[in-house]
């Protein structure tokens, strides 16, 4: 058996019930924090919070080389950790497909995801948010200006009213992680004057959530980590209103249907 267990946004606690019970059944443990981070918590406190030991995988370990996880799996109840809701990631799907070809009975137990949170913090309708884009660090698109998924995904959605969620660059490996003012800051080249809303620090006892022009968010601070950048699309009177109220929006900037 191979179980996908998401640990939810923030640290050692955010994992579901049911995820934290079947975790405590499973023989082994691996993990991957290289699609997202738990910020609030270290795999130390991870181990110790769930009397437990954790083998952290690095991408290959995942997307080239599961053999080991899979052929434990075949005989014994391995458990697979990600941040947030592990099946989020296509990489996730690729493994538990490579199971199935072995004729590994594999579960998911899901957890909370930063799509979810943003949208229960923002106030922003969860089935009138569109397509997500992730915006990298320029030195990793090797790009001049913004990568045409970016723009495209943005402007495909306001043409359509839809609200955008736009995932900043993580670089786990090398400890680098876009914060909310630098995305701004890449966006506002080609959108000064466009109305964000940054969302930061999700699922912890702290978030903050703040909107303003990317040209005002590219100048301000947000704090620590994980930090993502939403676009609103056309929106209603109450998300309207929501945004005013839970994120600072000034009212007269916002598209209202």
């Amino acid at each position: 058996m191979l179980t996908f267990i998401g640990l939810g946004l923030y640290d050692e606690r955010s994992i579901t019930v049911e995820g934290r019970d079947a975790l405590q059944a499973a023989d082994r443990v691996y993990a991957e924090f290289y699609t997202s981070q738990l910020i609030g918590t270290t795999i130390d406190d991870l181990e110790s919070y769930h009397d437990l030991e954790i083998e952290v995988r690095d991408r290959a370990g995942v997307e080239q080389d599961p053999g080991d996880m899979l052929a434990a799996a075949e005989s014994e109840d391995v458990a697979f950790l990600t941040a947030g809701d592990t099946m989020i990631s296509t990489t996730h799907v690729d493994l538990r497909l490579r199971a199935h070809d072995r004729g590994i009975e594999t579960r998911v137990i899901h957890g909370v995801t930063a799509q979810t949170a943003t949208s229960a913090l923002t106030g922003l309708q969860n089935y009138r948010f569109g397509k997500a884009t992730t915006l990298p660090f320029p030195y990793a698109h090797g790009a001049d200006g913004l990568p045409a998924s970016v723009t495209e995904t943005i402007d495909d959605n306001r043409a359509d009213g839809l609200h955008t969620v736009v995932y900043l660059d993580i670089k786990a490996e090398r400890g680098e992680y876009m914060t909310a003012d630098v995305g701004a800051d890449l966006l506002a080249e080609e959108y000064p004057d466009l109305v964000g809303v940054v969302v930061a620090r999700a699922g912890s006892p702290v978030p903050l959530v703040a909107a303003g022009t990317m040209a005002e968010l590219a100048d301000r601070e947000f704090g620590e980590p994980l930090h993502l950048l939403v676009i609103p699309g056309e929106c209603h009177l109450l998300e309207a209103d929501a945004l005013v109220e839970l994120a600072g929006a000034d009212r007269d900037t916002l598209d209202i249907a």
